[in-house]
């Protein structure tokens, strides 16, 4: 008797219509079968937000062979909330993917990311979770070159699983090729300039949220940033659990019993 595919439910941040997504799905349909259920359209920069206060919609928007794709009307979290409550058949997938998303999640991007918020939601659920991104914002970047190791690290993980708790954030340099894979930890960094003001013609004032990220520490070669602007892919296994066990024993002799 044929072996059941492993199943393993992917979402992003960009919309069930981006490239990133389509591409994933054509990387990982030979490996298992898979359940899409992403945002009706971007949503960058969600995190792990989910509707609290208005209702949702889901929508099939194709089906062929192994694969479903849906669109769901809220945040990337919800897709995940509502692709395990309502299409999963009560079977639990045996991962979930994140991406491939247009633009790096590395460094304190992970902190903000829809795309890592999937991958956080499906971790909570202690489901094997892992995020693939891409450093190229473009809607027509070329992911074919990520094919090979998106498939070896997926692969890796059906079979051996990720420790409770932890999931992997991938990122991928651009380039037709990479130099190799490193493990890496976040990189200290921040974002500066993130507001922009301009004058409505009406009167007003309006304001658009952009940004400009600096590493704070440039010259450290175990972090994401540094891979990635080396020409590494950077793979950082990330915790749920954001305690400071570090702090403990100082905090302990702070006088506020």
């Amino acid at each position: 008797m044929e072996k059941e595919k492993p199943l393993i439910l992917i979402s992003n941040d960009d919309g069930y219509h981006s490239k990133g997504l389509r591409c994933l799905i054509d990387m990982l349909s030979p490996i298992a079968r898979l359940l899409v259920c992403a945002p009706e359209s971007g949503r960058s920069g969600f995190s792990c937000a989910f509707s609290a206060a208005e209702p949702l919609r889901l929508k099939l928007r194709r089906k062929w062979d192994d694969v479903e794709v849906w669109s769901c009307s809220g945040t990337p979290v919800d897709c995940v909330k509502m692709a395990l409550s309502q299409l999963c058949g009560g079977r639990r997938p045996d991962m979930v993917v994140g991406g491939i998303n247009h633009g790096d999640n590395a460094s304190v991007n992970t902190h903000y990311s829809g795309t890592m918020g999937v991958t956080l939601e499906g971790c909570m659920k202690y489901i094997p979770s892992v995020a693939f991104s891409l450093c190229d914002h473009s809607d027509d970047a070329d992911f074919t070159p990520m094919s090979d190791i998106v498939k070896k690290i997926t692969k890796q993980v059906l079979a051996e699983g990720l420790p409770t708790g932890v999931c992997l954030n991938v990122n991928f340099p651009l380039g037709d090729s990479y130099k190799g894979v490193r493990i890496c930890r976040m990189a200290r960094g921040t974002w500066g300039n993130e507001v922009v003001k301009c004058r409505h013609p009406r009167g007003y004032d309006y304001y658009w949220m952009t940004g400009e990220y600096t590493n704070d520490e440039p010259e450290a070669e175990d972090t994401d940033n540094y891979a990635l602007t080396h020409g590494y892919v950077a793979v950082t296994p990330t915790r749920i659990d954001v305690t400071a066990y570090d702090f403990f024993e100082q905090i302990k002799g702070w006088n506020i019993q």
